[in-house]
């Protein structure tokens, strides 16, 4: 061996050696991948995208993590994944529990437009005549996966469009389990009569040659554009990349561009910018599960919502009755007023005007009501979710029992509040007693806790001397406080570092709570016109909420205002009158 070949040997060593120590010092990205025809599958699925990312982003090791739906959900609720690849029923869960978000739709060249290509299929042997629609599937027999895979829920709400609902609706109602092979077995042996599989499983089985092309009848068909497989049901969006909500900015910008770099290979597959998934939404909504399950509770405000057409046509029918009656009364007045004096004219136009009054002030509290009654509603839901959690868990029932009584009191707490809005528009005075404030500060704390502890809101009560009491409605203050508490959750959010502090103080006659946040602070045109009724920089806010406050606040004799922190942040303080005596 010459000198020369034993300096490349040396020199290929160290290469590999910096190789394996650049691979060791590689920061780990585990992506759980939806698995539903076993482990392989999936990666085989999903081989040009890790390839593609970790060519990509060769500073990350990208692991795939295949599961099922239940073992994927409990690694994102223990943190144990980065990303998730999975299908749009488990993304919208996920979003609605645990914050995901998706940033990228997969896209197959030359197929369907990523926001319809995901459907199912209901299907029975082609010798069955008596089986043509959905409808006569009826007191028969159905084979499907799980309850919770999304080709099954696509076909039960198409089901229950016609009147059939698989859970009271047929004689038998089985679930095989994966693969899928076993439904389309299940069908062929006459176990079941119809079954459902997701689109493209039974056009994959003939072209394998597992099964015949004059088998089996799809119920309802029509054909995918681009794919050429027949569906029964509406076509959803395809498979979302997810970013989870521990998972850092700046990794999820990366990784979404890579994505979107990624060449198309010959299975036909790259990445798009996420797609509108509100059609998943639609049917969660329609069948009353996961983000919707809520609904399924027969209560007096859930009955009203599931009748909200009929109650709406009757209230506009209501009101052209009404409309029709004073239009009557106000031809009557006019042909009446024609062979009167001159002053019986003033006196109806001033009766209009007043109408017109009346009608813009049922407008302002139908707003006001809606925005204040949101945040006791919003409380139940958390307590009604944390029983749930501790029912399902075998919790304690004093923990259960206490999780109803705050259920029970901020449903009175609604009530007082509609009591309180009815009092504002009315502009009558508030009900004032005497009043702790560091106890209106500890109760609102209690009522805002379940909200903070879901988004991780640290909240910091800085440390201060004994306050005087105060003359003021409780109520009200606490909705002030909740909706300034709001207001800083909402600006810290995202930020890992992000923080609320509680100020208090007294001086000259008055005590100062102050409600200070990390977040950007406030820009000019937004401290401007900060208190004005309407404005918001909310995508979803109404701005109504620090116009009441503010209203709230002078109504008590006291003044509410914001400025910026230097360095970053918004200040939030408002003041309030000593109680005499």
């Amino acid at each position: 061996m010459t000198i020369r070949t034993v300096g490349h040997t040396f020199l290929a060593l160290i290469i590999l050696l910096l190789h394996a120590s650049a691979v060791c010092a590689a920061e780990a990205v585990r992506v759980g991948v939806f698995s539903y025809q076993g482990a392989e599958r999936a990666e085989s699925d999903w081989a040009s995208t890790f390839k593609h990312l970790r060519k990509t982003l060769p500073q990350y090791s990208f692991y795939a993590m295949p599961g099922d739906l239940k073992t994927l959900t409990d690694d994102v609720a223990a943190n144990r994944l980065d990303f998730i690849i999975t299908n749009p029923g488990h993304y919208v869960e996920l979003e609605a529990e645990y914050g995901a978000a998706r940033i990228a739709t997969v896209e197959i060249q030359g197929g369907p437009v990523p926001s319809e290509a995901v459907g199912a299929v209901i299907f029975t042997r082609a010798a069955r005549t008596d089986i043509a629609s959905l409808h006569d599937l009826r007191g028969k027999r159905l084979a499907a996966v799980a309850a919770e895979t999304f080709g099954f829920r696509q076909a039960w709400r198409e089901m229950l469009k016609e009147g059939v609902d698989p859970f009271s609706n047929l004689a038998e109602l089985s679930f095989t389990g994966f693969p899928v092979k076993r439904v389309v077995d299940a069908v062929r042996d006459g176990t079941s009569d119809a079954g459902v599989v997701r689109t493209c499983v039974l056009e994959e089985m003939v072209a394998k040659g597992l099964a015949r092309a004059d088998e089996f009848h799809v119920v309802a068909a029509h054909t995918i554009p681009g794919l050429g497989c027949q569906t029964s049901t509406r076509l959803y969006p395809d498979w979302p990349f997810v970013k989870l909500s521990h998972t850092s900015a700046t990794l999820a910008k990366q990784v979404a561009r890579a994505l979107l770099s990624m060449p198309v290979e010959a299975n036909r597959q790259d990445w798009t910018v996420p797609v509108d998934y509100h059609s998943v939404l639609d049917l969660y909504y329609d069948l009353q599960i996961g983000p919707y399950e809520i609904l399924r509770q027969h209560s007096l405000a859930n009955i009203l919502w599931s009748y909200r057409y009929w109650l709406t046509l009757l209230a506009l029918s209501l009101i052209w009755w009404i409309i029709h009656v004073l239009r009557v009364e106000h031809l009557i007045r006019k042909r009446t007023r024609e062979l009167h004096e001159a002053n019986q004219k003033a006196r109806l136009r001033r009766e209009e005007l007043e109408h017109a009054s009346r009608l813009s002030l049922v407008g302002e509290m139908a707003g006001s009501l809606a925005h204040e009654i949101s945040q006791p509603l919003a409380a139940i839901a958390n307590y009604a979710r944390g029983c749930e959690r501790r029912m399902q868990q075998g919790g304690d029932q004093a923990e259960i029992l206490h999780g109803v009584r705050q259920i029970a009191a901020q449903a009175e707490r609604g009530g007082e509040v509609v009591r309180n809005m009815r009092s504002f528009v009315r502009k009558r005075q508030p009900f004032l007693c005497r009043l702790d404030p560091d106890l209106l500060i500890s109760d609102t704390l209690a009522l805002f806790a379940p909200l903070a502890e879901r988004r991780n809101v640290l909240i910091e009560l800085e440390p201060h001397d004994s306050l005087p009491a105060v003359a003021a409605d409780k109520l009200q203050l606490e909705e002030v406080l909740l909706n300034l508490l709001q207001n800083a959750a909402d600006a810290i959010e995202g930020k890992p570092e992000g923080k609320i502090s509680i100020r208090a103080s007294s001086a000259g006659g008055v005590v100062e709570i102050g409600i200070a946040d990390t977040g950007p602070g406030l820009d000019d045109e937004a401290m401007r016109r900060l208190f004005e009724t309407f404005f918001t920089t909310k995508p979803q806010g109404l701005g109504l909420g620090l116009s009441l406050s503010r209203s709230i606040i002078e109504s008590h004799g006291g003044r509410l205002w914001a400025e910026n922190i230097p360095g970053g942040g918004a200040l939030f303080r408002f003041t309030l009158p000593v109680a005499k005596g």
